[in-house]
């Protein structure tokens, strides 16, 4: 048995890795890939939110909101020291990367309109990172990882449930009715794409090989549509979707993937598409994609440009 295939046969029997004497070359590779999105993900979720911060309508609603983007930076400088740990130059990845490099979700690339669209962003995406993230937490094999992942686990669902509330209240204000449904109309299979394209589809199996990952992408999806889709039918919001009895799963009532206009944030239903032009849409990347990482980026730059100018 050469070494991959006796690596992947210990941590599928429960073996732990903890440092880089335990890894082969694979088995890090797929680690760092891993990381590397958690990292993104979880600091570009909070360019999109500060975007409606100054609209929250409590001092409540403001100090819970700051409270989301602070754990959120908690939660990438996790998955970045980890990196460096792994001997990646993080501070090169942070503020010398393209915008079109970072891997966070296209869904991240857009402004939010209101403050209701905080709260759909934490009540979809924050379940989608609770989803991967809880789903790491007990079958990942890396336990530095797994360590840490207990702190973020807890925070994540406090993310979603204040998106539950905000998404809740407002659905029993007639005047505010509408704009939870118009969110939930564009961000609904942007969370589902947040999980990678179908499993007939995928072609690296790594992840799931050495245990870094439980579920296949399309078993997130479902764990993810059982709780957010009786959600919202539970507050009288409407969404594509809906549980088979037949088949015991959920089922969507529109084709997916499909094409997606970004100006207008409207899925073009009529139009099916294929996870070909749906990973080319990703790395064409949104239309503030560029504008978040620059802002990411800019106190760093801003540093080295001073102390250029004082030497």
């Amino acid at each position: 048995m050469d070494k991959a295939a006796l690596l992947k046969e210990k941590v599928q029997n429960g073996f732990i890795v903890e440092g880089l004497e335990d890894m082969n070359e694979e088995y890090l590779n797929a680690l760092k890939q891993t990381l590397l999105i958690v990292g993104d993900t979880e600091l570009l979720s909070i360019p999109p939110l500060l975007t409606v911060y100054d609209q929250a309508p409590t001092l409540n609603s403001k100090i819970t909101a700051l409270a989301i983007m602070q754990d959120e930076i908690g939660h990438a400088h996790i998955a970045y020291r980890l990196l460096k740990d792994l001997g990646e130059d993080v501070d090169d990845l942070l503020y010398n990367r393209e915008p079109h490099r970072w891997k966070n979700p296209y869904a991240f690339d857009f402004e939010l309109s209101n403050w209701i669209e905080f709260g759909v962003f934490n009540a979809f995406f924050d379940r989608a990172g609770y989803t991967l993230l809880g789903d790491a937490f007990e079958h990942t094999s890396y336990g530095p990882w797994k360590r840490a992942l207990v702190k973020v686990d807890k925070e994540e669902l406090f993310h979603l449930r204040n998106g539950e509330v905000i998404m809740r209240t407002a659905m029993q204000d007639p005047e505010l009715r509408e704009e939870v449904q118009k969110a939930v109309d564009w961000m609904f299979l942007m969370a589902l794409e947040f999980f990678g394209v179908a499993d007939g589809l995928k072609s690296r199996s790594a992840q799931l090989e050495y245990r870094l990952k439980g579920r296949t992408n399309d078993e997130l999806r479902q764990k993810w549509l059982s709780t957010a889709v009786p959600f919202c039918e539970s507050i009288g919001v409407k969404v594509p979707a809906h549980y088979d009895e037949q088949q015991q799963k959920y089922v969507l009532d529109v084709p997916f993937p499909c094409k997606f206009d970004p100006v207008n944030k409207k899925w073009l239903f009529d139009q099916p598409d294929t996870w070909e032009n749906v990973i080319k849409r990703f790395k064409q990347r949104g239309p503030k994609n560029k504008q978040f990482v620059e802002r990411i980026q800019k106190g760093a730059k801003e540093l080295e440009q001073l102390r250029k100018e004082v030497v």
